[in-house]
């Protein structure tokens, strides 16, 4: 099977070589010159242009679009669909929120083009491991997919989800559970640190005892402990934690539904917080234990 692989970073890269390398033919595209030569040394097919990706492609082709959610892949839809025909089909696989699907999905009505979203998950292991995938759309549409995933994907790592938005909103789900983990080995982690234990547990190995049958063990603790491996106290880390909006959309969509998520919510409070130097509201908490309760507080000094 043909695929045009719009967008060539870690994650679109991989997924072209893991198709590749089960025999189909992927076509890459990337405004970035540096992206096209990192594919053309693992002897990926590219394209300039997305004029010239079209039209490598036979009809009915797959565009499959791997960019950042929002703004990058309406622009990017805005100048394939009038260069694509009845009966090919755009794939939106970045990290895109579900609304978003439904948008475009109203706007393409009519165009006899499909339209699906597709949740990946697999990060940098994808290409050895495979690509969880969670696909909206058209049932149509996934049918025809198939070839695809099924290469992408390791044994029965893919699902369809569901009509527009069901792919992204299954991913977006994912990811803020992947949030509450992540904050729960976090915490764990750093009450050993504090305890009068920590300093005779190498972090590293406890990791790996953990992965070695214990109910705790999980893909997310096995990279854990090989950072740990890498620098056992992560002594050269900031941090800092960014968040790529999933966990946002998340407690947006909870409240939304009156639906109680206190541990995802707080995983994400702890992200921003991370982000946070000398917080003002910190500042306010200080104040008040001072003057209600003539508390002590620490001053910058010449302030």
């Amino acid at each position: 099977m043909e695929v045009g692989i719009v967008g060539l970073g870690r994650m679109g890269l991989n997924m072209a070589r893991r198709l590749a390398l089960g025999g189909h033919r992927a076509v890459g595209f990337d405004s970035r010159a540096d992206a096209l030569d990192a594919a053309r040394k693992d002897g990926i097919e590219v394209a300039l242009t997305l004029d010239e990706l079209v039209s490598k492609l036979a009809h009915p082709r797959v565009l499959w679009i791997m960019l950042p959610e929002g703004r990058p892949v309406d622009g990017t839809i805005t100048i394939l669909r009038p260069l694509l025909t009845e009966g090919d089909m755009i794939v939106d696989g970045g990290n895109s929120f579900y609304k978003d699907d439904l948008r475009r999905t109203g706007e393409l009505l009519g165009s006899g083009l499909y339209y699906m979203d597709a949740g990946v998950s697999g990060g940098i292991w994808g290409l050895k491991e495979g690509y969880c995938t969670m696909i909206g759309g058209p049932k149509e549409g996934f049918e025809k997919l198939k070839p695809l995933l099924e290469t992408l994907a390791p044994s029965g790592g893919y699902m369809y989800c569901g009509e527009s938005g069901a792919g992204h909103y299954a991913k977006m789900v994912h990811n803020g559970i992947e949030y509450g983990l992540m904050e729960a080995y976090a915490e764990g982690f750093e009450i050993l640190k504090a305890s009068p234990y920590g300093e005779g547990m190498k972090n590293s190995e406890l990791a790996r005892l953990w992965n070695r049958g214990s109910v705790v063990r999980s893909f997310l603790l096995e990279r854990l402990e090989d950072a740990f491996e890498k620098e056992e106290g992560l002594d050269s880390i900031i941090g800092y934690v960014e968040d790529s909006g999933e966990g946002k959309w998340m407690v947006k969509e909870a409240v939304d539904l009156r639906v109680a998520i206190p541990v995802i919510s707080e995983a994400l409070m702890r992200r921003f917080r991370s982000r946070q130097q000398d917080p003002f509201a910190e500042k306010v908490l200080a104040a008040l234990r001072e003057e209600f309760g003539g508390h002590s507080v620490k001053r910058n000094p010449g302030k």
